[in-house]
C-alpha cells in the first residue's frame, strides 16, 4: 500500500479540508490522476495519485485534516481492471439506445412540469418562480402548483414549508474563516476610511462599441471595462505612491510596481486573485488574465501564488447591482477601489441637463499611511483617466506632451 499524505500547501496552514473525491473508493486510478480536492484558508489545490492502483480513501468530504496525515492509500499491487467485449458492447448499445431516444424525443428534455401541473400552470397563468417544487429532478407536481395557488404572495424558503421556524447548522469553511478573520483584522488595525467620486462611462462605452469586435478577432478575448480599470489604476499608483505602499512595523514599503489583485466572487466565498505588474501589460493581457483568473476561481483551481503579494485591490460590486458602497481593505494593502453600477443620470454638462452612464467610485484608504491629499487625488487622478481614455497611452494629453507642458 502506497500512503497518500496531505502535502504542506504553506507556512503557517496547519490543516485543510476535504471538498470533494474526484475518485471513489474501490475505483482503479492511474498515476498522476487527480484523486481529491482540498481546501486550505488561502486556496483549494488538488491532490494526484502518486502510482497506479486501487483507491482506498481515508476521509469523508468535509473533514478537517491535519498537514501530513494519511488522506488516502492505493494498492499498486491489483491488476487493472480489463473492461470485457460483452460490457463493452453493452455500453456502446446503451449509448446509441440513449442518443436514439434523446433525438426521437428533444421535446421532454426541458419538461419541468407533469401534464396536470403544467396545464393548471397556463390556465391560471402562475408565475412558476412563487411555486416550489417537489417531484424528482426539480420537476413541478400538480399539489405543488395548487399550493401556490391556496397561498398567493406567500413563499417559503426552499425546502421548508410555510411558517417554518426551522434552523440549520453548517460548519465554516476554512475559505470562510480566512475571510472572516482577514475582515475584522481589517476593520481593528487600520485607520480605514473612504471618499467619493463619480465617473462618466462614456466615453469607455464608446470605445467599447466601435471596437470590441475588431478587438475580439485580434486578440481572440472580449474588451471590458476591467481593462481600463486597471490601467487607470495603475497609471494612478504610480503617481501617488503612498495609495500602493504598507506599512511593516515601522517603516514603510513602496511597490515601483503595479501588482493588482481583483476581487472575484465563487460559491465557496471570495477570493482576490493578482494580477502581476499591471503597469506592463496591453489591454490584451489584462483581459485575458482577469479571464484566467476568473475561471481558476470557479473551478476551484486558484493556487497560493495567484493569491499572495497584491498592492491594490479592485472589487466590482457593480455587477451584483450596488449602487454604492465602501469596500473593506485587503490587507496589508493600504487602499482598495470599489466599482459599481453603470445608471444613467441627469448630468450638468456645459450649463445644460444630459443624461450620462455615470458609475460611482470608492476609494476605501488606511489613513495612517494615505492622507486626504493622497486619497482625493488618486481618485480624481482615476476619474480623469477613464473619462478620457486615450491618456491611458502616455498618461497625459498628447497635445500637452507635444508642448512639454
Amino acid at each position: 500500500m502506497i500512503d497518500i499524505i496531505v502535502p504542506t500547501v504553506g507556512e503557517s496552514i496547519n490543516e485543510v479540508t476535504l471538498l470533494k473525491w474526484t475518485k471513489q473508493n474501490g475505483d482503479y486510478v492511474e498515476r498522476d490522476e487527480v484523486i481529491a480536492e482540498l481546501e486550505s484558508e488561502k486556496a483549494t489545490f488538488e491532490v494526484n495519485a502518486e502510482k497506479a492502483g486501487t483507491l482506498k480513501t481515508m476521509a469523508n468530504p468535509g473533514d478537517t485534516i491535519l498537514i501530513g496525515s494519511v488522506l488516502a492509500q492505493i494498492d499498486e499491487t491489483a491488476e487493472k481492471p480489463i473492461p470485457s467485449a460483452v460490457n463493452s458492447q453493452q455500453t456502446t448499445e446503451e449509448k446509441k439506445e440513449k442518443k436514439t431516444t434523446v433525438d426521437s424525443k428533444p421535446s421532454t428534455v426541458d419538461i419541468k412540469a407533469t401534464p396536470v401541473a403544467s396545464a393548471i400552470i397556463a390556465d391560471k397563468k402562475i408565475d412558476t418562480k412563487v411555486i416550489e417544487p417537489s417531484g424528482y429532478g426539480g420537476k413541478i407536481l400538480k399539489n405543488d402548483v395548487l399550493e401556490a395557488l391556496a397561498n398567493p404572495g406567500k413563499k417559503a424558503f426552499s425546502g421548508a414549508e410555510l411558517n417554518s421556524r426551522n434552523t440549520r447548522n453548517e460548519k465554516m469553511s476554512n475559505l470562510r474563516k480566512t475571510i472572516s478573520r482577514r475582515l475584522v483584522e481589517a476593520k481593528n488595525t487600520t485607520a480605514m476610511l473612504t471618499t467619493f467620486n463619480e465617473v462618466d462611462m462614456g466615453p469607455i462605452m464608446e470605445i467599447r462599441t466601435q471596437y470590441k469586435e475588431k478587438f475580439k478577432e485580434a486578440h481572440q478575448v472580449n474588451l471590458g471595462f476591467m481593462s481600463f480599470f486597471a490601467k487607470a489604476c495603475a497609471i494612478a499608483l504610480s503617481e501617488w505612491p503612498a495609495v500602493n505602499a504598507y506599512i511593516d512595523g515601522e517603516e514603510i514599503i513602496y511597490h515601483d510596481y503595479a501588482d493588482i489583485s481583483i476581487a472575484v466572487s465563487t460559491p465557496r466565498g471570495l477570493t482576490v486573485p493578482v494580477m502581476r505588474n499591471v503597469e506592463s501589460m496591453s489591454m490584451a493581457d489584462v483581459e485575458r488574465t482577469v479571464g484566467e483568473l476568473a475561471a481558476k476561481a470557479r473551478d476551484s483551481k486558484l493556487t497560493a501564488q495567484d493569491l499572495t503579494g497584491g498592492t491594490f485591490t479592485i472589487t466590482n460590486g457593480g455587477v451584483f447591482g450596488s449602487l454604492m458602497s465602501t469596500p473593506i481593505i485587503n490587507i496589508p494593502q493600504s487602499a482598495i477601489l470599489g466599482m459599481h453600477k453603470i445608471q444613467d443620470r441627469p448630468m450638468a454638462i456645459n450649463g445644460k441637463v444630459e443624461i450620462r452612464p455615470m458609475m460611482y467610485l470608492a476609494l476605501s484608504y488606511d489613513h495612517r499611511i494615505v492622507d486626504g491629499r493622497e486619497s482625493v487625488g488618486f481618485l480624481v487622478r482615476v476619474k480623469e483617466l477613464l473619462e478620457n481614455p486615450q491618456l491611458l497611452l502616455m498618461g497625459k494629453d498628447p497635445v500637452k506632451a507635444l508642448l512639454e507642458l
